[in-house]
């Protein structure tokens, strides 16, 4: 469960999120969207414990992130920040175990490793698990970024932006996987993700969560909250959803 009470956080004397007030339970995905600047990456970054809210509280699974020491943190959410840096000369095996430090503390065990090998299965990334970083495709890449936050073992992966920069069968892929993944079951999963492609949005999210201007607009299931209308207001132009093959799809009208 995350829970989320009157949440307001100030940077720089300028208000980057104004009382917002969420819960959602375990389980799916949980798509983060809104205009740039809205504030989500700052709620995601709330979420995880590493933006101190100037007023309100932030729980998931009921620790108070903003008094949580990193290890008790690291138990509940896996963050994938934008534009992380890595030394090019890591292999994929080398970054994905990355994911693993807050259980081993540089002592990794062979639990540690089985699930290093567990995420690269299930990233579909044994046949790159020796390369480096730098001679992988960007799609490839960021396969292996996702596999990472998955090999931290939280219940919770906060993705921001994991999409940015990709061609449409890499975001296919990736989200493909995340979705198997997030769904009942052994070893299932939550993903909090911010997304700027409402199309991914439509097809893959279980919950919508709308901020504009630091305010929560909406939030609930997809499919009573993602409506045209709740688009066209969020983003200040004409959207409208649509079905094609059987599939929502957002539209400029």
């Amino acid at each position: 469960m995350i829970e989320i009470e009157n949440l307001a956080v100030q940077k720089g004397g300028s208000t980057i999120l104004s009382d917002v007030s969420l819960r959602f339970g375990q389980g799916g995905i949980t798509a983060l969207i809104g205009p740039n600047g809205a504030g989500k990456s700052t709620l995601l970054n709330a979420i995880a414990g590493l933006t101190t809210p100037t007023t309100g509280t932030v729980e998931v699974e009921g620790l108070n992130m903003a008094r949580a020491r990193a290890p008790e943190r690291a138990q509940r959410v896996a963050l994938l920040a934008q534009n992380e840096h890595v030394t090019a000369r890591l292999t994929v095996r080398d970054l994905v175990g990355f994911g693993r430090w807050s259980h081993h503390h540089g002592r990794p065990r062979e639990e540690d490793h089985r699930k290093i090998a567990e995420a690269i299965t299930a990233f579909d990334l044994e046949e790159l698990a020796e390369r480096r970083l730098d001679a992988l495709s960007g799609g490839q890449r960021q396969r292996a970024f996702v596999a990472m936050a998955w090999a931290q073992e939280t219940p919770w992966m906060l993705l921001d932006e994991p999409l940015s920069a990709l061609d449409p069968r890499h975001v296919r892929d990736i989200m493909d996987r995340l979705h198997a993944l997030t769904r009942p079951g052994k070893g299932q999963r939550s993903v909090v993700i911010v997304l700027h492609d409402l199309g991914v949005a439509a097809r893959y999210a279980d919950r919508i969560v709308a901020i504009k201007d630091g305010r929560l607009i909406t939030s609930g299931a997809r499919e009573l909250t993602m409506t045209g209308g709740m688009l066209s207001d969020l983003f200040g132009t004409r959207l409208a959803i649509e079905k094609v093959a059987g599939r929502d799809v957002v539209v400029p009208v």
